[in-house]
């Protein structure tokens, strides 16, 4: 156990290096590491991550314009905001399966047109539409959110969890309890964050005669 205090170790490193004047540069460099260590330990101790949360919303509100739109592999092992440090509000990502980019085609592909769209015409236009100007008219957006139409937030998320059981290798997989399902909804306002189960049940089928 060290019971050594750091006025102590101070007093030996200045004895050494009274000593040994050549080893100066050598505890400069080491000394200035251990310093920047410390700051950044500090930091750490002192951030909050809901206030970091907050301040990349303000600067989303502030900046007029998202600079950088994020096409990306779906791969869990990946995160490209970190790896980019990226903070809230910087980027616009889109992930999909090989980050591919489908032909403009209004009829199919419109998860990955609408999520194009989003950040490339809606989103700039929603952060610098005069107040008296109508929105222009989206391709791929307006068909993509019908999809949870009427519900709205938390219940948008349960209509997605009830669409998930319409893919049949899904519902195959539930049924067998080999996979789970859970919806969950972030309020960056309230700086609240919501997780539940789906509640999913069969019942034996059975023929009328």
């Amino acid at each position: 156990m060290l019971t050594e205090t750091y006025e102590d170790a101070l007093k030996k490193l200045g004895g050494l290096l009274s000593k040994k004047s050549d080893l100066g540069k050598v505890a400069a460099s080491k000394i200035k590491k251990l310093t920047v260590e410390l700051e950044e330990l500090d930091s750490n101790k002192s951030s909050d991550a809901v206030e970091r949360i907050k301040s990349g919303f303000i600067h989303f509100k502030t900046h007029k314009y998202l600079f950088w739109c994020l096409l990306v592999r779906s791969d869990s092992r990946v995160s490209p905001t970190q790896i980019l440090n990226f903070k809230p509000g910087e980027a616009f990502v889109v992930r999909n399966i090989a980050n591919m980019v489908p032909p403009f085609d209004k009829t199919q592909h419109s998860g990955v047109g609408a999520a194009l769209e989003f950040p490339v015409t809606a989103l700039n236009g929603l952060m610098s539409i005069e107040d008296d100007a109508a929105p222009s008219k989206n391709v791929f957006i307006d068909n993509w959110v019908q999809i949870g139409t009427p519900a709205k937030n938390m219940e948008a998320v349960n209509v997605s969890l009830g669409n998930l059981l319409s893919y049949p290798f899904v519902k195959e997989r539930v049924v067998k309890n080999k996979l789970a399902l859970r919806g969950a909804h972030y309020d960056f306002v309230k700086g609240t964050f919501d997780l539940w189960e789906l509640d999913f049940k069969t019942t034996p089928a059975f023929s009328f005669s």
